[in-house]
């Protein structure tokens, strides 16, 4: 599945992706919020083989990269959160060399876009470190609303931390003729 939009090309990950997937991910900085620290070229090989499957939300979950002119800039996911549920979980990371310029808003979009075009799917969340103004923003931009702030609530990298919770309704959606 390829994805276009009008600067944007969203693909499946492929192999030879890891270098420019780790001029992002080896940055501390974009790393913090995370669940992981930063990657080594051992983390990239492995992050890239195991997301070159998941091709298709129908299957259970999609993760594409984000080029802009050929150039990976930043990666989307969205994923099911059990078998049973209508709910799929988003998530992103996109490189602090290309912000500022609306390129996650028009990726996130298009992964919304490919979301909701499932019939199955009825609700799409995003959470995050609450801590992370810039992407809590990015889910607001795309239509997202907060619908909880959890105080504490997660250990990770050895402190406690609060998370946000956003979430999107298919009926919070422009209707597009492909829906």
């Amino acid at each position: 599945m390829i994805v276009r939009t009008e600067r944007l090309r969203l693909r499946p990950y492929r192999s030879g992706d890891e270098a420019q997937l780790l001029e992002f991910y080896s940055d501390d900085d974009v790393c913090r919020y995370l669940l992981h620290g930063p990657w080594t070229a051992d983390d990239a090989a492995k992050a890239v083989r195991e997301r070159q499957d998941r091709k298709a939300l129908a299957d259970g979950a999609l993760n594409l990269v984000v080029e802009l002119d050929e150039h990976v800039i930043g990666n989307v996911a969205a994923w099911f959160v059990n078998d049973t549920d209508h709910t799929v979980e988003l998530g992103w990371v996109f490189s602090p060399s290309y912000s500022g310029r609306g390129y996650a808003s028009e990726a996130v979009e298009a992964l919304l876009n490919e979301v909701f075009a499932l019939d199955r799917v009825h609700r799409a969340t995003a959470q995050m470190d609450g801590r992370n103004t810039a992407s809590a923003r990015l889910a607001e931009r795309v239509g997202m609303r907060r619908e909880a702030h959890f105080r504490e609530d997660w250990r990770s990298k050895d402190e406690w931390t609060d998370t946000l919770v956003f979430a999107v309704l298919r009926s919070d959606r422009p209707r597009t003729s492909e829906q």
